[in-house]
């Protein structure tokens, strides 16, 4: 099943508000991403990611979370197929 996911940015306290689906980057420019499914957010410094014009981002590898999440970030969409 498809989600659309959603960019968040850092607050005026300089936190990074995430619900589920969410993505954005901190305060220290660190991309992180909370999985469909998932309780909180998570570092993604262990991916590649690519930022697109439109603000979307694409992950790769995999976003894997066990016996929760194993899916895809491609253009802000999240999906259990890489297409």
């Amino acid at each position: 099943m498809a989600m659309h996911g959603r960019r968040t940015y850092v607050n005026e306290n300089g936190f990074l508000p995430m619900g589920e689906g969410d993505y954005g980057r901190d305060a220290n420019g660190v991309w992180w991403a909370r999985c469909p499914g998932a309780r909180s957010g998570a570092s993604l410094t262990d991916h590649s990611v690519e930022e697109h014009e439109d603000g979307t981002i694409t992950c790769s590898p995999s976003l894997l979370i066990p016996g929760v999440y194993h899916g895809f970030l491609v253009r802000g969409e999240w999906s259990e197929s890489s297409e």
